[in-house]
């Protein structure tokens, strides 16, 4: 027991300045250390403690920042706004990002801002966020790549209503191929270097650990039904939903026209963090 106390305080600094500049509340962030002490009480067996605590914080952090998204807008309350933020965390993000930009910040979604503070602020590498965020190296990269254009006022590459049109008659005409069992139709809207990988619950479920080609991708999706098509952190996927639960989240990564990466996910923990939408994809 002592020892376990030693070891979580050791860590807990970090972890507080972790979740300070994450939720930009120092009293949030309290609660989610706190959060995060229960947890590592009732859990034993875990090799590397730092690893696991900061995967833990940040979940915490994001599922956080999207309920408290929800209650704003069912309060119809602003989503931006410095009311939440506290002197200490204005200190803290001012160094990074300027105190002109905190504003643009607070309006980051909760992942943009996960893998923005992990990478730009913190240092961690795109593989270490990948393990910490439970998505792929390929997401996170998006993330924080979002993140920072936003935090620094630089425009999206291209327009991003147009760009999502089009990658959703892409991922519309690919759930639709799945349905149908039409092989060579998912074979034509994937990629020549796509993959899929899956997370160690999917792993568990019996799904591979990566699917790796086209012709891989294709033959797990062939026939699939049931998959419903959902925005998933502003990203294009499909759910497999059941009483009104996420079972397990596909997320599709999609370049000219065709998918090069999918996510397989089926974590718990990561689903209840992910923002997950029911959308209607153009035909």
């Amino acid at each position: 027991m002592d020892m376990k106390i030693t070891d979580f305080d050791k860590e807990r600094p970090r972890l507080t300045a972790l979740a300070t500049r994450i939720l930009g509340s120092r009293a949030d962030a309290d609660d989610i250390v706190q959060e995060a002490w229960l947890r590592f009480f009732r859990t034993d067996g875990i090799d590397n403690l730092s690893a696991w605590l900061n995967t833990t914080v940040t979940r915490l952090c994001i599922d956080h920042l999207r309920k408290s998204q929800v209650r704003s807008q069912a309060d119809s309350k602003p989503s931006v706004g410095r009311s939440t933020m506290d002197p200490e965390a204005d200190a803290l993000l001012a160094e990074q990002v300027g105190d002109a930009m905190q504003v643009v910040f607070e309006a980051l979604a909760p992942a943009e801002r996960a893998a923005f503070v992990l990478h730009d602020v913190f240092g961690y590498s795109f593989d270490e966020i990948s393990a910490i965020m439970g998505r792929s190296e390929v997401a996170v990269r998006q993330l924080a790549s979002r993140a920072r254009r936003k935090v620094q006022g630089i425009a999206e590459p291209k327009d991003p209503q147009r760009a999502l049109e089009e990658n959703q008659r892409v991922v519309g005409a690919f759930l639709r191929a799945a349905r149908g069992g039409d092989l060579m139709t998912l074979l034509s809207l994937l990629a020549p270097h796509a993959v899929m990988r899956a997370d160690l619950v999917a792993q568990k479920m019996g799904t591979d650990a990566l699917y790796d080609g086209p012709s891989a991708v294709a033959s797990r999706f062939n026939g699939t039904r049931g998959a419903v098509p959902v925005s998933i952190d502003g990203e294009l996927g499909a759910a497999w939903i059941h009483a009104r639960s996420i079972k397990v989240a596909f997320i599709f990564h999609v370049e000219s026209n065709q998918i090069y990466e999918v996510e397989l996910i089926a974590d718990p923990e990561v689903l209840a963090a992910l923002e997950v939408v029911r959308i209607r994809l153009k035909s």
